[in-house]
């Protein structure tokens, strides 16, 4: 920043204008959306075994490699979330620091300009200071009146001076704190970009390996990818979990709720946040925003920072968090169940809330 060279106003009009650029939020990356899989019930016995693969094609090979390139994908956006995120909050105090860089020149102006009016003022009374026309003074009474002036015009200059130093070190402060803020943007701003290079890639990758398969081998993966989700399901019913799991939802807990159910049949769409689609965290967090209460945007920082409860103590409301790297979010709506946006290529939907690996529950309302 400037303050010596190109002036803290025009350093200030550069920041305003380059926040504004690097404010608008990078374009999300919308997969194309095939036929969802049937929502997962729970309480739903297994479904039948998938047929036998075509000869040459382990399909049960190509599920799991599906998995770990859309896991790999759920990681990435949630590194391009945490980076939207703060550089949302670096633009505005970009802004804020702009807006102090202005105030501070025009306070710094103002100040010069009474400093130059006591000079001026100085010199219509014949150059001499108040000092010297207390010297010279004839009467007790217009030594008095001197000495007071002389008092008075010593404090004022000597505030004024003091007030002049101040402004211009607040200047300098703003100037370097608008340097740093800017570093940080754009260091932001580069994460977001090799964070959505990172989707893109897995997810072209994704929708490649799908694409070279025949009609019914898609249909046998699809199968295949429901009986897996089931039979996790299943195992975790089996523990007898819901004859623990009894707690009701609060208040705020059935808003989110009903908020998350609402968006059943929108699509994924990796950092979307609404209205029209969502990623996994952009649903929780939206959910319980309309709900009155703020919480992380991304399903790490939601695992990180909200308060986490024993599984056994779930209620309506409360976010399961997936994975050993906490990179999948849902939200836990009773009986077993939980709304969630699964991933690309795929809708909102309910499913069976022990259909993935369990990291643990965490709750906004706490």
């Amino acid at each position: 920043m400037g303050t010596g060279k190109r002036g803290l106003i025009a350093a200030a009009v550069t920041v305003v204008c380059a926040v504004t650029v690097l404010a608008v939020p990078g374009t999300a990356f919308a997969a194309p959306s095939p036929t969802p899989l049937p929502t997962t019930n729970p309480n739903l016995a297994l479904p039948p075994a998938a047929p036998a693969p075509a000869p040459g094609k382990d399909l049960e090979a190509i599920r799991e490699k599906l998995d770990t390139l859309y896991h790999d994908a759920a990681v990435a956006t949630d590194a391009y979330n945490a980076a939207e995120e703060q550089a949302k909050k670096q633009s505005t105090e970009l802004v804020e620091l702009a807006k102090k860089i202005v105030e501070g020149r025009e306070k710094l102006a103002e100040l010069k300009d009474r400093a130059g009016a006591a000079a001026r003022s100085q010199y219509r009374g014949g150059g001499l200071p108040d000092e010297a026309h207390l010297l010279l003074s004839d009467t007790p009474g217009e030594f008095l009146d001197g000495a007071g002036r002389v008092i008075q015009g010593q404090r004022a200059t000597k505030g004024l001076i003091g007030e002049m130093t101040r402004t211009q070190q607040d200047l300098e402060q703003y100037a370097k704190d608008a340097s740093a803020q800017w570093q940080k943007l754009e260091a932001n701003r580069k994460a977001k970009a090799e964070a959505q290079k990172k989707i893109e890639k897995q997810i072209a990758a994704a929708e490649k390996l799908e694409s070279q398969l025949e009609k019914e081998e898609k249909e046998r993966l699809a199968q295949l990818q429901e009986q897996a989700a089931q039979q996790a399901q299943t195992a975790w019913l089996d523990t007898g979990i819901l004859d623990e799991i009894k707690g009701q939802g609060t208040a705020q807990g059935q808003r989110a709720v009903q908020y998350a159910t609402a968006q059943i049949g929108k699509p994924y769409e990796w950092g979307a946040e609404g209205p029209s689609s969502y990623d996994c965290s952009g649903l929780t967090s939206q959910a319980w925003a309309d709900a009155g209460r703020a919480i992380p945007r991304t399903s790490q920082e939601q695992w990180r920072q909200l308060k986490r409860v024993p599984v056994s103590d779930m209620r309506p409301g409360d976010l399961i968090i997936y994975f050993d790297d906490a990179s999948h979010v849902a939200l836990y709506v009773g009986d077993g169940a939980m709304v969630h946006a699964p991933r690309p290529g795929r809708t909102i939907t309910v499913a069976g809330a022990g259909s993935m690996p369990i990291l643990g529950v965490v709750r906004p309302d706490a």
